[in-house]
């Protein structure tokens, strides 16, 4: 594990050195003008309410990510409204490594960081070390960090290339987060000695299965299969599903090199031109890969469902699979079209098995929706990239009935594994979703109330579910369905019982994809133990949930910074370029807002909306101007411009298309009350002047964004 994994570990040790005092321990962010906020740990994440600010001198040598003590200021500012405070200690560095642009000044090399971590360049020395060029992307091993006092210091270990360079953004990110490279020789070889071991037959100690119906339905461009179907009408009209996973365990051995390799990367990170894998490709894509024609070994959870889709017994048994044919998306989506299709070739009993899917999962989608399971529409956009991984453009991801079947039929396993290991009294690593905040729900419900939605408390569940349906096909849903993302908590992995929230699971697990994630790894060795009439160990399982969840965070994070880098440099030669934009974020100097047609996300700042005295409304995320049209809300749709992007600092500017906004009229009306009359500002005074005035010609330091996370194949 390296440093960086390590930190998670550090934090319950920090926390109690903590409580001896009134210091705060949390994570700190640096914001473009020097001055910082740290985030306690013992608050929510993504929770800022609790958040301190912290002045440029009162930083010490922090930088992003580090875990810091901070001592509470006791003077009240009145200007800045909120906690504040002054970092004492650096207690753990997230990273000593940072990529930025080298140069050469005064005789000295110097490389400014990229991104807003470091104000000032860090001092780097000999210019001719590592015959590195001007300009040229650099890997910087701080060893000096900087205050508002000094600069820094640091030495030039990797020479990535010029930024414009096919694959220079890419490599930038992968140094940037610490991504893991090339498998070692030891982990290879231990893959080989796995293929060879493996004979394509069926043990004695496995299920046969190869003569049953079973296929796999993935992306076209899939290279591993981790996850097949079958499914039968038995006795009673009942269902029975099969659900058979990649036995990804039979080939990675507890403590063997595969196994330490897997829990240090934790999870293959998918970024937008190559894929980082968990597990090498001698596995992932070959002896564990479920691959049409093939034996594989499979753990294969049967689930047995009534008529009516209510699940009367499961259980999970080794086995050995053939799957009989292998589908994209795109061809069960063109049969599911028109079941008498012939444009799609499959055998008659094939295309009776996509008609049973197609049904059962119709029947158990109806049921989660009647427990309460919560469904977001988010636009979700992919971009398009050419053969040296530039961007070229953009394309809807649509959720379609293909993608709904697969996703219910792993979440119905994910959930009979989980009840399975608990009913044994087993410890095991669940997928956890807890409960929003009270508080939170609360502002959502006075948000949605001021939209003009008719509610009572969002504290319900079902209440939740019936306003996210009231808002399909209304102008409305973007602005909603962000305001709900924002309401949930973050799901984790842990041994705690506290259910799943979004998918109304008391009880659930992730055991479908354990060629990409180690949380399913560990599941199939828990259902090892049970089945060994062992009860799977409990020990260190609030560790390894933390280690598991902060991979995750990681992985996403990257993505989502390296599309954002790709964007960037796409847009930095269309300076003046138009595109419609939905209101992604609503601050007091600004919006934020994403492209619909190219997922770019930026900053619409607050001195460039049109001249107005502007009132930031947090609990309705709104920027009220007080001339009519000077309205902006959470969820709006406009028309924007690019106006400025600097690659340096990863910032994208946006200006509001002629100067003015263009927000949907139709959501405009929905926002005023039921009788008909305009709903007038709260706490206005009686001269008409809002109090905390924002005014659209006053500076604010802008800062840029990244586009969406493309939608995971499941849950």
């Amino acid at each position: 594990m390296n440093k960086r994994e390590r930190r998670s570990f550090a934090i319950s040790k920090s926390s109690t050195r903590a409580s001896a005092s009134s210091d705060v321990i949390g994570i700190f962010r640096r914001a473009a003008g020097g001055y910082g906020f740290v985030h306690p740990l013992e608050a929510p994440a993504g929770d800022r309410s609790a958040d301190m600010r912290i002045a440029a001198p009162a930083t010490l040598d922090a930088a992003n990510g580090d875990t810091v003590r901070v001592r509470m200021s006791r003077s009240v500012d009145v200007r800045r409204p909120g906690r504040s405070g002054e970092i004492v200690e650096v207690l753990t560095r997230r990273t000593t490594r940072f990529v930025g642009s080298f140069f050469v000044a005064a005789q000295t090399g110097w490389v400014q960081i990229d991104g807003t971590n470091f104000a000032r360049p860090v001092a780097v020395g000999d210019p001719g070390a590592k015959s590195v060029r001007e300009h040229d992307k650099v890997v910087v091993e701080v060893v000096r960090f900087p205050t508002h006092l000094r600069d820094g210091e640091g030495v030039v270990v990797e020479v990535l290339g010029r930024s414009t360079d096919p694959g220079v953004d890419a490599l930038t990110v992968i140094h940037e987060f610490g991504l893991p490279g090339p498998f070692s020789e030891a982990v290879l070889a231990d893959a080989r000695r796995q293929a060879e071991l493996f004979q394509e037959q069926v043990p004695a100690d496995r299920k046969d299965l190869t003569g049953r119906v079973i296929i796999t339905i993935d992306p076209i461009d899939a290279r591993d299969f981790d996850d097949a179907i079958s499914l039968e009408r038995i006795e009673r009209d009942h269902w029975l599903l099969g659900v058979h996973i990649a036995d990804v365990s039979h080939f990675v051995p507890v403590g063997s090199p595969l196994d330490q390799e897997a829990f240090a990367r934790g999870t293959s990170v998918y970024l937008p031109d190559r894929v980082i894998p968990m597990l090498p490709e001698i596995v992932s894509n070959n002896l564990a890969s479920l691959q049409p024609g093939r034996v594989r070994y499979a753990r294969t959870c049967w689930i047995e469902f009534s008529s009516e889709g209510i699940p009367v017994h499961a259980h999970v048994e080794r086995s050995a699979i053939q799957s009989v044919r292998r589908f994209s998306y795109e061809e069960v989506d063109v049969f599911l079209a028109d079941p008498e299709t012939r444009s799609v070739e499959m055998a008659p009993e094939v295309r009776g098995l996509l008609g049973r899917m197609r049904d059962l999962s119709r029947i158990l989608r109806s049921r989660r929706a009647a427990r309460g399971s919560l469904e977001l529409i988010m636009p979700e956009v992919k971009i398009d990239l050419d053969t040296d991984g530039r961007v070229e453009g953009a394309h809807v991801v649509e959720n379609t009935e293909s993608h709904k079947i697969i996703e219910e039929f792993m979440l119905s396993a994910n959930e009979a594994v989980a009840t399975t290991l608990a009913a044994a009294g087993a410890g095991f690593l669940r997928r956890v979703h807890p409960s929003p905040d009270l508080r939170k729900l609360r502002q959502l419900t006075e948000f949605v109330s001021e939209l003009g939605f008719e509610v009572d408390t969002l504290e319900s569940r079902f209440e939740l579910q019936r306003l996210l349906g009231m808002t399909r096909g209304r102008p409305e849903v973007h602005a909603v369905h962000y305001a709900v993302l924002r309401s949930l908590s973050r799901a984790v992995y842990g041994p705690q019982e506290d259910g799943h929230f979004a998918l109304a699971s008391e009880c659930y697990c992730h055991f479908t994809s354990p060629i990409r994630r180690y949380p399913d790894l560990t599941i199939h060795r828990a259902l090892d133990s049970l089945a060994a009439g062992r009860r799977p160990p409990a020990d260190g399982l609030a560790e390894l949930g933390v280690h598991c969840s902060l991979l995750e965070r990681r992985a996403e994070a990257a993505e989502r910074e390296l599309v954002k880098l790709k964007l960037l440099l796409f847009l930095s030669t269309r300076i003046g370029l138009e595109m419609d934009a939905v209101v992604t974020g609503v601050e007091s100097f600004g919006l934020f807002v994403q492209g619909l047609e190219l997922p770019a996300e930026g900053l619409v700042s607050l001195e460039s909306l049109p001249e107005d005295v502007y009132r930031f409304e947090r609990v309705s995320h709104t920027l009220c101007g007080l001339r009519p049209g000077h309205s902006f809300r959470l969820g709006d749709r406009v028309r924007v411009v690019v106006s400025r992007i600097d690659l340096e600092r990863r910032v994208l500017d946006f200006r509001l298309h002629n100067g003015r906004a263009v927000p949907n009229p139709a959501a405009r009306s929905a926002a005023r009350s039921r009788d008909g009359a305009a709903r007038k500002p709260k706490q206005q005074k009686k001269n008409g002047h809002p109090p905390g005035p924002h005014r659209g010609s006053k500076k604010q330091k802008p800062r840029g964004g990244g586009g969406h996370r493309p939608r995971g194949k499941k849950e």
